[in-house]
């Protein structure tokens, strides 16, 4: 369990435009501003007008479209989807978006999540005769749709979408019309923002920032929207339920630059290392985050309890994320590779180490003895999260609570295990504070990770083992 490197895994982004001449490029731009949320493969479909065009292959955004021949991708519309596996085949044939064909049209999708019911749903396609080509859940989207039997291609997506049960964001393009999704809790992100004349769809705002667009609004839980030449449109296909938008996207998942739900993912997370400060002060000398998604709480730390912020570990820019190796070893190298510690820093002081949080515990272990090898008189860890005790069935890489050391191990344990002087997490009360602005059916958080209260139920254990995304 402990052998495992630190791995809260998004598993994929999603980027989508409509009324653009340059929407392939615009989405290769888009794309390289949720390359954080995906790492393994990258693809484009483009509308042309009269066809839809694919270019994808495995690999980051920059390397999949490095021979690509725009010229041979335009068009006016495309959608884009940035890949991260946790499970089965890494094939090129899993990579999205996924194309098809069929005599009343083509179809094209890219999704984001995770659908419980999978395993259930394919197994009632294949009986009726559909040949699934990947292992991928958003296929299944796909073969429901062209199942419906209704007329319009709304009420095909309406009828489809009340099948499928658990957390997603759809992109789907045809010839006509663009089409965006989200699942009735809305535990997936997924904004609205426009260019000129063109509608932009996104995993993050931090996209729309890349390419010049602004920001709309959030596409609603429980809303399909309809984007065509004849402009926006917006039906529901379900009712509005509490919105439970998870809470890793703020603590670790999103870029800080990106607003989800109204709210600033730095200021949030700065807002966390303030709670964490005021739950569990400790006598230092300086406070450090671990790059890069603790700085801000770390900041935020350092200014409530009144100590310095100071730079004791530096990362390599031109080593990626540890969790997209696939396999431990070159996760394990990543890690070394990773991180290093400033020695004048810390050296003779008494240091905060604020981190985002704990999955497994190796890469903690590893950072504190980093630490304390270049000096530190004592290491205090302070996550700005809850611990982590249960798996996540809504599009993360924590299937199994037998790997995560806080379901293993109490907090005492997980200091001795991990080698720190203290350790504390944030409350889950401090969590909320930092996170939601209001009471609302509007505003809330998926904290299933932490608690085990899931918004959405898992009906067969069997799809815990299904390949997402």
């Amino acid at each position: 369990m402990l052998a495992e490197i630190k791995g809260i895994n998004e598993e994929c982004g999603v980027f989508g435009i409509w009324g653009h001449p340059k929407a392939a490029e615009l989405a290769y731009y888009g794309l390289h501003a949720l390359q954080h949320r995906g790492q393994e493969g990258a693809g484009v479909v483009v509308n042309d007008g009269s066809t839809l065009k694919v270019h994808k292959d495995l690999g980051l955004v920059n390397d999949v479209f490095k021979q690509a021949e725009f010229s041979e991708l335009s068009g006016r519309a495309a959608i884009g989807h940035v890949r991260y596996s946790t499970q089965g085949d890494k094939s090129k044939n899993n990579v999205q978006p996924l194309l098809f064909h069929s005599q009343s049209g083509s179809m094209a999708l890219a999704h984001n999540g995770n659908i419980m019911n999978a395993y259930q749903l394919r197994g009632e396609l294949e009986a009726q005769g559909s040949i699934l080509q990947t292992s991928s859940d958003t296929e299944v989207l796909a073969h429901l749709i062209k199942r419906s039997g209704k007329i319009k291609m709304e009420e095909c997506m309406i009828d489809s979408l009340q099948k499928v049960i658990g957390a997603y964001a759809y992109l789907v393009l045809t010839e006509e019309k663009l089409y965006a999704a989200l699942d009735p809790r809305g535990i997936r992100p997924l904004s609205i923002g426009r260019l000129g004349e063109a509608y932009v769809i996104a995993s993050e705002t931090c996209a729309f920032d890349m390419i010049g667009a602004s920001f709309e609004r959030e596409v609603l839980p429980g809303e399909l929207i309809t984007i065509s030449d004849n402009g926006i449109a917006s039906t529901r296909f379900s009712e509005q339920k509490q919105r439970k938008l998870c809470a890793m996207e703020y603590v670790y998942l999103s870029r800080p630059d990106s607003d989800l739900n109204h709210t600033n993912v730095h200021a949030s997370r700065k807002k966390m290392g303030i709670e964490l400060a005021k739950e569990a002060p400790v006598e230092a000398d300086v406070v450090t985050g671990v790059p890069d998604s603790s700085i801000s709480a770390a900041i935020g730390y350092a200014e409530q309890s009144g100590l310095p912020y100071e730079m004791g570990v530096i990362k390599n820019r031109y080593v990626g994320r540890t969790f997209i190796q696939p396999s431990q070893e070159l996760r394990e190298q990543g890690v070394k590779m990773k991180l290093s510690p400033v020695r004048k820093i810390l050296e003779g002081k008494r240091v905060v180490m604020i981190d985002d949080s704990i999955v497994r515990g190796t890469t903690s272990k590893r950072i504190v003895r980093m630490l304390k090898e270049a000096g530190a008189k004592e290491v205090h860890v302070r996550i700005a999260s809850p611990a982590i005790t249960n798996a996540c069935y809504y599009g993360i890489d924590m299937s199994t609570k037998e790997e995560l050391i806080a379901a293993n191990y109490s907090v005492e344990e997980i200091c001795e295990v991990i080698g720190a002087d203290s350790i504390a997490f944030l409350s889950e009360e401090g969590l909320e504070k930092a996170i939601v602005q209001a009471k609302s059916i509007h505003q809330g958080i998926c904290t299933a990770c932490m608690n085990g209260n899931y918004p959405v139920t898992q009906e067969n254990e069997k799809v815990i083992s299904y390949t997402r995304c």
